[in-house]
């Protein structure tokens, strides 16, 4: 793979892993930046551009808080490099063999981060593609519109689009960054038909948004769902009622009376005013707006209107809601497939207890494990955690490859069948009752 490739809107210059086996593209802009008079409106092609244009630096995250200072979760993930912030943040970054070329027809992994759709970023430390690329996978992470900026929603918006909607801008986001990966993966050795979602946490509420939309039918053949997914989760789909109110307190807090007026606050202003409005919970989400979400995810799931592919679910025994909340709504969701006369889903359960403090298989901990960055972490790791994320980058892998997880010398994984609905343990041990 040559660092200098030729997308549709130019060329763009990536470099090599130290080790030279991964051809590595950071930041190529994917859209046009949301800025001025783009802000709130759905997400625009990118204007081509003269010459070689450099994808060597992570991009910026789009506006939020500093996430230094977020506790437990600053020592785990945000204590290194945390790009800048700026609207310019619509951009993704590649990970492909070095060897591949635009013959290669490889699978392709597009990652979604979480982040309570409120903050996030997709170079963030424990996100890393070289161990995808060596299993013969390209890896695609991708930055998109969070909190007010990916969220706010107001009737003044409807009236600028056909369709009569406003809001969802993140979730557009996401499924304008997969249209262009379908356009442009070929020329970085990967193949538009081999494509499989995942995310985790607000990524993985943003995977089941993307294959309960209509807009995005036939892009990808396979998603995964990490922590956030399944059938009465986390968060139920709200009425875009709930987004007016919220974004209605924003431009009173703001003393705004129009999008006009919205449009040119500061951005570090208007990103202090979303949270602030944002009292308890899931304030800035996707909402049902009649168009890219016809209806709720668990309505969309229940009356088979979710895309029919291969799909992989699970949780962490210190998850979200405790060890019941997560895993029962995945279940359920396994059980829909079942109902549907569908592909049985895979379904797991990550237990490993996190060494070097109390804190256990708590919501995020699997991360460190499917991208294999482990060696990032200040944690005292061990053998088993060195195997456990060796065999899960491998399953992970091979999903997006057949599918099916398995293969190889891993421990065997069945689908969640009428015959086996227990989920595969992923431990110190890696087991499935009944195998």
């Amino acid at each position: 793979m040559n660092t200098v490739v030729k997308t549709k809107q130019g060329l763009v210059e990536g470099l090599r892993s130290e080790d030279g086996k991964t051809a590595i593209f950071r930041g190529i802009p994917y859209a046009q930046p949301p800025t001025g008079a783009l802000r709130f409106r759905r997400p625009q092609e990118h204007e081509p551009w003269e010459g070689t244009l450099s994808c060597q630096e992570f991009p910026n995250r789009c506006p939020q808080a500093d996430p230094t200072k977020m506790g437990f979760y600053a020592k785990e993930f945000y204590d290194s490099f945390v790009p800048e912030c700026g609207e310019d943040c619509l951009r993704l970054n590649l990970w492909t063999p070095a060897d591949s070329t635009s013959e290669s027809r490889l699978p392709v992994l597009f990652w979604i981060h979480g982040g309570a759709f409120m903050h996030g970023w997709g170079s963030e430390k424990e996100f890393d593609g070289e161990g995808f690329a060596k299993k013969g996978v390209i890896l695609c992470t991708i930055n998109y519109r969070v909190n007010a900026f990916g969220f706010f929603a107001h009737p003044d918006l409807e009236r600028e689009t056909e369709e009569r909607v406003s809001g969802n801008y993140g979730i557009l986001d996401q499924i304008f960054a997969l249209k262009w990966v379908r356009e442009n993966i070929a020329a970085f050795g990967g193949d538009p038909e081999k494509i499989t979602l995942a995310g985790q946490s607000a990524g993985c509420m943003s995977v089941q948004s993307i294959i309960s939309s209509p807009l995005s039918k036939g892009m990808m053949r396979g998603a995964i769902l990490q922590s956030g997914g399944g059938l009465r989760a986390v968060h139920e789909t709200p009425e875009k009622e709930r987004l007016w109110d919220i974004s209605r307190k924003l431009m009173e807090y703001l003393h705004t009376e129009t999008i006009d007026q919205l449009r040119q606050v500061p951005a570090n202003t208007l990103m202090e005013a979303a949270y602030a409005v944002n009292k308890e919970g899931l304030g800035w989400t996707p909402h049902k707006d009649g168009w890219l979400l016809p209806a709720s995810t668990d309505e969309q799931a229940e009356t088979g209107k979710i895309h029919d592919i291969s799909y992989m679910i699970g949780s962490t025994g210190d998850d979200i809601g405790g060890e019941t909340l997560l895993q029962e709504s995945g279940a359920r969701f396994c059980e829909n497939q079942l109902k549907l006369g569908r592909t049985p889903a895979y379904f797991y359960f990550f237990d490993r207890k996190l060494p070097g403090d109390d804190a256990g298989a708590f919501h995020s901990s699997e991360l460190w494990y499917v991208f294999e960055t482990y060696p990032r972490c200040w944690r005292p790791w061990e053998d088993c955690d060195r195997e456990l994320a060796r065999a899960m980058s491998a399953y992970w892998a091979n999903f997006a490859k057949t599918g099916n997880p398995g293969g190889g010398t891993l421990p065997r994984w069945e689908p969640y069948t009428a015959k086996n609905r227990e989920p595969i343990l992923l431990a110190e041990e890696i087991v499935q009752k009944g195998n």
